[in-house]
């Protein structure tokens, strides 16, 4: 069984950064494509980036391009988002998501194994 565990969450100011991570447990961290996610109005959970399962393809909305990178680290099983220039608007919880040889959907649909989400709180 696949399990995540996000961490990284907080309280930041307007224009500050933080790096979310997610450890993945249970299997083959290499197979999996992973995302993050977070709620949005209209929608139970917003694409925020993707991974593929080979690490070779990145994707992320175009609300956060430029500000958010995903990178993963295989020999530690874990995926980062590294968020920088945040606002108030990306204040939400944010969970991670994996599908194995995902290749790295912006559907949420596509994944099947999720965490269960941290906390970003922006200050204006």
């Amino acid at each position: 069984q696949v399990q995540l565990v996000e961490s990284g969450g907080g309280l930041v100011q307007a224009g500050g950064s933080l790096r979310l991570s997610c450890a993945l447990s249970g299997r083959s961290f290499r197979a999996y494509g992973l995302g993050w996610f977070r709620p949005a109005p209209g929608k139970e959970r917003e694409f925020v980036a993707a991974i593929s399962w080979g690490g070779g393809r990145t994707y992320s909305a175009d609300s956060v391009q430029g500000r958010f990178t995903i990178s993963r680290d295989n020999a530690n099983n874990t995926v980062y988002l590294q968020m920088n220039s945040l606002t108030p608007e990306d204040t939400a919880v944010y969970y991670c998501a994996a599908e194995h040889y995902g290749s790295g959907s912006k559907g949420s649909n596509a994944y099947r194994y999720w965490g269960q989400g941290t906390q970003v709180t922006v200050s204006s």
